[in-house]
C-alpha cells in the first residue's frame, strides 16, 4: 500500500511497530493493561512526583496531583470498591465528567480487574438510563450535580443500580472522598491482560439507541504508533501540557488525550467548564498547554479570533482532530493565524486510527485526511465489496483483524455482523485516493443526497461554505422534495458583522455553485443561530435530516 513515509528502524519498538515483511505491524504483550502503560509507568523515584493533573475548579481555585497521589487515591478507590464486593470482571460506572475523579477512578478499576463503563454527563434521563440498564450496572461514581437530578428517581430508572458513590454523599450514598483517602497500604491489585475488557463505551450513533462498545486493554497498546503521529511525535517534550475539552466519556477526550498524557509522562489540565472559544483561549494561556485534541467544529470556533497569538499568549504547539472532515480553510487558519501543527485523524469508536497525517514525517495535503496509519491496512470498495482505483470514490474499510477492532457489542452479538462487507470491516464513510496514498472525505454513505440522478456527498459542500468570510458553522442535508427526490439544504450560522438577506444567500449559493457545481449548489438556505451537537462535539445532522423529513411529512 502506498504511503509517503518511512519509520525509522530504530524507532519502531517505541512505537509498538514492528516489521513484517514490508510492512509494519502493531504489537503488544499478553500482559499489556492500561494502568502499566499510563500512571504506572511513572511511580520510579525520579518521576513519582512529576505533575500528572492540574484542575481548575469552578471557583478558579487550581489544584495540583503527582504521579505518586494519583496511585495512592487510585489504591484508596480501589481497596474500597473491593471492600464491597467489586472485582474482577465487574461493571464500575464512571460518571463524572471532566473531574480528575474520573481519571483516579479508571486507574482504580485496572487495580481491581474491572471494567470501566464510562459515562458522559451530557446524556439525558432516557440515554443514561438505556446505557445503565443495558448492561445492568450496579455500582456508579458520579458528582453531586450529576446525581441531584437522578436521585429522587433513580430506583425507577435504574433498578439494576445498588451502589452509588460521589462526593457529599446523602441517603445511604457512599462517600466518594472518604474512599480516596482510605490508607490501603495492604492492597494487592488483580491485573487484567490484553485481551481482557477494560472500556465499556456508549456510542451516540445517528441511528437507534446508543451501543455498547467494549474495548480491551489492548485498545491503548493498539493505539500508540497513531498517537505518536497525530502529536507529530512529540509527546515527551520536556514542557508538554495536555488539554482537551473533549468529553472524557469518549475515544476523543479519553484515548486520544487522557490517557496519551499519562503515557508520556507528562500532565493533563482539565476544567468543567463548557467549552467557550475565549475562555479555552485563557486557560490554555494560563496552564501554558503545548497539546491538545479538538473536534473540528471546536477549532472552527476558535477560528473565529482572527490573530489569537495577539490576544493570548499561548505555548500550544500541536492540535490533533478526528470526528469529522476538518476544512482546508480551518487547517490554514490553525497554522498560519495560530502558528501550530494540526494534524487530522480518522477512524470510530469500533475501529480507529485508520488514516491520518503526521507534518513531521510527511506533508499534508489540505483539505485531505492524511494517509494509511503504519500498521493499518485501509481499502476503498464499491457496494459489492470490490476494491477500487484510484480517484474513484468508495467506502473506507479495514481488515476485520484491525489491531485497533474493539472486542465487540454488549448484548449485541450480531451487530457487528453489519459492519461487514466480505472479508471487510466496513465505516458507511465514503472517500476518494489519489495516487500519492491520500484519502479525502466525501462524506457518509447514510448522508448521501440523492438530487435529479445526482449523487452528492455534502462535506464538499460544506467545506466550500467554510472557506466563505461570512459563514462561521454550516451543515447540509438532504430534504425531501417530490420532482427531485431531495433537494440540497444548507443550515448556516454566519459570523459577526453579518446579516442575513435574500442577498447573501445568493452570493453563498454563488459561491458553491462557482467553486464546485451547479447542482452542488444549495437550493435552500436557512440562517440559524446555533447547532444541536452530539455528546462526541459533532453538528447534529441527523436532528436536521429528521426535521426535513418531519416537514415533508406535514407538508403532505
Amino acid at each position: 500500500m502506498t504511503r509517503p513515509y518511512s519509520i525509522p528502524t530504530d524507532d519502531l519498538a517505541a512505537l509498538n511497530l514492528a516489521t513484517d515483511g514490508a510492512a509494519l505491524r502493531i504489537t503488544w504483550g499478553a500482559d499489556a493493561n492500561i494502568f502499566h502503560m499510563t500512571l504506572g509507568k511513572h511511580l520510579g523515584p525520579k518521576t513519582r512526583d512529576l505533575p500528572a493533573m492540574i484542575f481548575e475548579d469552578p471557583d478558579g481555585h487550581v489544584h495540583r496531583q503527582s504521579f505518586a497521589e494519583v496511585d495512592r487515591a487510585a489504591t484508596g478507590l480501589a481497596a474500597t470498591l473491593r471492600g464491597m464486593g467489586y472485582g474482577r470482571g465487574d461493571l464500575i460506572g464512571l460518571h463524572t465528567g471532566q473531574h480528575p475523579d474520573t481519571a483516579v477512578a479508571h486507574m482504580a478499576v485496572c487495580k481491581i480487574g474491572g471494567t470501566a463503563v464510562t459515562l458522559s454527563q451530557l446524556y439525558g434521563p432516557e440515554t443514561l438510563r438505556h446505557a445503565l440498564n443495558d448492561c445492568k450496572l450496579k455500582v456508579l461514581l458520579t458528582s453531586t450535580d450529576a446525581w441531584s437530578d437522578l436521585r429522587k428517581d433513580a430506583k425507577t430508572l435504574f433498578p439494576h443500580l445498588t451502589d452509588v458513590m460521589l462526593r457529599g454523599p446523602r441517603n445511604g450514598e457512599h462517600d466518594l472522598t472518604a474512599a480516596f483517602t482510605m490508607q490501603a497500604e495492604d492492597f494487592m491489585p488483580e491485573y487484567t491482560g490484553a485481551d481482557d475488557p477494560a472500556l465499556l463505551m456508549y456510542t451516540s450513533g445517528s441511528t437507534g439507541k446508543p451501543k455498547g462498545i467494549l474495548h480491551g486493554h489492548r485498545i491503548l497498546a493498539a493505539y500508540t504508533p497513531s498517537i505518536n503521529l497525530f502529536f507529530n511525535l512529540s509527546m515527551e517534550d520536556s514542557d508538554a501540557v495536555y488539554y482537551s475539552p473533549s468529553d472524557w466519556a469518549w475515544v476523543g477526550g479519553l484515548l486520544d488525550m487522557l490517557f496519551p498524557a499519562w503515557m508520556a509522562g507528562r500532565p493533563i489540565a482539565t476544567t468543567l467548564a463548557r467549552f467557550r472559544a475565549e475562555d479555552a483561549y485563557a486557560f490554555m494561556a494560563r496552564h501554558k498547554v503545548t497539546h491538545t485534541f479538538l473536534a473540528p467544529t471546536a477549532i472552527k470556533r476558535l477560528a473565529q479570533t482572527a490573530n489569537p497569538r495577539e490576544d493570548f499568549n499561548l505555548s500550544l504547539k500541536v492540535i490533533c482532530t478526528g470526528g469529522e472532515a476538518l476544512a482546508a480553510e480551518t487547517l490554514a487558519w490553525a497554522e498560519q493565524r495560530l502558528g501550530v501543527v494540526c494534524n487530522e485523524f480518522y477512524g470510530m469508536t469500533e475501529v480507529n486510527h485508520l488514516i491520518g497525517n503526521c507534518a513531521a514525517l510527511f506533508p499534508r495535503k489540505p483539505g485531505s485526511m492524511g494517509c494509511a496509519y503504519p500498521g493499518h491496512e485501509v481499502f476503498l470498495v464499491d457496494a459489492d465489496g470490490e476494491i477500487v482505483g484510484d480517484d474513484e470514490p468508495g467506502e473506507i474499510t479495514t481488515t476485520a483483524t484491525s489491531p485497533t477492532k474493539f472486542i465487540g457489542y454488549l448484548n449485541n452479538p450480531d451487530k457487528e455482523a453489519e459492519m461487514r462487507l466480505g472479508p471487510y470491516l466496513r465505516t458507511n464513510d465514503l472517500a476518494v485516493r489519489d495516487s500519492d496514498g491520500y484519502f479525502w472525505y466525501k462524506g457518509r454513505s447514510d448522508d448521501l443526497i440523492k438530487s435529479s440522478g445526482f449523487r452528492i456527498g455534502p462535506a464538499e459542500i460544506e467545506e466550500s461554505l467554510l472557506a466563505h468570510p461570512s459563514v462561521a458553522e454550516t451543515a447540509v442535508v438532504g430534504k425531501p422534495d417530490a420532482d427531485r427526490g431531495s433537494i440540497v439544504k444548507a443550515f448556516v450560522k454566519l459570523r459577526a458583522g453579518f446579516t442575513e438577506d435574500h442577498e447573501l444567500t445568493d452570493v453563498l449559493r454563488t459561491h458553491v455553485k462557482t467553486q464546485l457545481a451547479a447542482y452542488k449548489a444549495p437550493r435552500e438556505i436557512e440562517f440559524v443561530e446555533g447547532f444541536e451537537m452530539t455528546s462526541s462535539g459533532k453538528i447534529n445532522r441527523r436532528a436536521l435530516r429528521d426535521m426535513e423529513e418531519q416537514k415533508a411529512r406535514g407538508n403532505g
